[in-house]
């Protein structure tokens, strides 16, 4: 018998709970450690943030999931692994604090014999003074569906003052130098856009894509070139062609220094700061590891050895801190294994990255602004199916079995960035990429030109919608789930 722990119920951890409890025989447990007692569909929550859908339509209770699939559910948050045991017992254990109403706050050790750490990111409002949706911020958020929902009232507050006559600055993007999920913001921005224009107001906005991208099209992986008809154009052309066409401004480089009421304080490449005057703004924060302190069996603190100082846990990659122009493609992970114990993984935005995937730029005073890896969506699921398919051969075959490999190197994804929400009514910018990370050893533009592409239309926006519905149907565990990829 084994025990396996996965710790997040996210798009990560979910996907692997439920592929493990599919392969492995009923003597095996899996155990789900999540603080959240829903589920929530990420993507969607754009839709959400402009009142386009209500925010139970992205959210659904795990547990009736969970005890309908036989898998153990804690309703908690995980705040601390002992690789080794402890004095009682030497397999592995988490220490967890409940957050589930009549156990909030109550201390449990549980043990396993394998575990995964997918518990996605660290929402880091307060590294930026001013930001976010908190008692002391000034901006509105879509990273939850309580956000969302809160964004959607400042924009539906927005709208009416523009009906009413009175102009008003909306500024969409990134709330750091350092964030990661470009794409949620460019998204965001032309959900805005398109909300503007059904309701009749949009020459009175001035509309603003404020981002920590060097250039348009970046979107944290660097760029892509796309091969149309045998001529080869940049996701940056091809990026700024929407902008223009729906007249949304861009102020690139940035890092903002703080947000004070009406006013976000900025600074860019060239050194320069600036002061721009706002209404409504949805700015996404910077993204860091969930507290996770690591012990070994006599109680020595290891938390240095097992993540990296911004709290992602360290995996199969080369650390070593080699300049951006000396990096390659095999840098990066594959097994999403520990570099220590080789019963632990880490994926999806879990897992520590070796070095950006954008080129790194630094202003002239010094500041890194430069966009962080993003590994969410389709990569975060392949991961969370690795994973637990390793896990599964190891409990069925022999723990000497090889581990399965997916490295963002070699895997695609895709994005579809749709404004609008109905069958109609609506476009997309959709994009594919193969691989994530540029392999310029491979391919001279770094991806491959006949799988890396981009369109515009009202069918990416139908694949979106479906996107929902389809992923919604995966994550309940319904009849055929299994069959929908990752």
């Amino acid at each position: 018998m084994a025990d396996v722990v996965v710790l997040g119920g996210g798009v990560s951890g979910h996907t692997a709970a439920l592929h493990l409890r599919r392969k492995l025989d009923s003597e095996h447990t899996v155990t789900v450690v999540t603080p959240n007692a829903d589920w929530n569909w990420i993507p969607s929550n754009i839709w959400v943030g402009v009142g386009k859908m209500p925010a139970k339509k992205v959210l659904f209770p795990l547990a009736p999931v969970y005890k309908k699939q036989r898998i153990n559910f804690h309703q908690a948050r995980a705040v601390a692994i002992r690789p080794e045991g402890d004095d009682v017992d030497t397999r592995g254990a988490v220490d967890i604090v409940h957050t589930s109403t009549g156990r909030s706050g109550e201390s449990e050790r549980i043990r396993y014999d394998y575990l995964i750490n997918a518990t996605g990111p660290q929402l880091k409002f307060s590294m930026t003074p001013g930001l976010g949706p908190d008692d002391d911020g000034h901006t509105v958020s879509v990273c939850t569906a309580s956000h969302a929902t809160e964004a959607a009232a400042s924009l539906k507050s927005t709208i009416t003052k523009l009906k009413a006559g009175q102009p008003q600055t909306l500024v969409v993007g990134m709330g750091h130098g350092m964030c990661t999920c470009e794409g949620a913001a460019f998204e965001y921005v032309f959900n805005v856009d398109h909300e503007l224009r059904e309701a009749g107001v949009r020459e009175r906005a001035r509309l603003i894509y404020l981002t920590n991208e060097s250039g348009l099209g970046d979107f944290g992986v660097g760029g892509m070139t796309f091969s149309e008809r045998g001529f080869e154009t940049s996701s940056e052309l091809w990026t700024a062609s929407i902008f223009r066409e729906r007249g949304v401004e861009a102020i690139l480089g940035a890092h903002v220094e703080r947000v004070e009421p009406g006013v976000i304080h900025y600074e860019t490449l060239d050194g320069e700061r600036h002061a721009l005057p706002f209404d409504f703004g949805m700015l996404l924060p910077p993204f860091g590891g969930v507290a996770l302190s690591a012990y070994d069996r006599s109680g020595a603190d290891i938390t240095s050895e097992m993540f990296a100082p911004n709290g992602f846990m360290k995996v199969d990659a080369d650390y070593s801190g080699k300049p951006y122009d000396q990096w390659r493609a095999s840098d990066w992970p594959s097994t999403y294994i520990t570099p220590a114990f080789d019963n632990i993984w880490a994926v999806g935005i879990a897992f520590a990255p070796p070095h950006a995937i954008s080129k790194p730029h630094v202003s002239a005073n010094g500041t890194n602004i430069t966009p962080s890896p993003p590994r969410t969506g389709m990569p975060s699921g392949v991961m969370g199916k690795t994973a637990a398919m390793t896990i599964v051969d190891r409990i069925t075959l022999g723990c000497d079995t090889a581990p399965r490999e997916a490295s963002m190197a070699t895997m695609g994804a895709a994005c579809v960035a749709s404004a609008g929400a109905g069958l109609t009514r609506g476009s997309a910018a959709a994009m594919v990429m193969m691989p994530v990370v540029p392999d310029h050893e491979r391919y001279p533009t770094g991806r491959s030109l006949k799988d890396t592409r981009g369109e515009i239309g009202l069918s990416g926006h139908w694949v979106k919608l479906m996107l929902h519905y389809l992923f919604i149907h995966k994550a309940k565990a319904r009849l055929g789930w299994q069959f929908i990829p990752e």
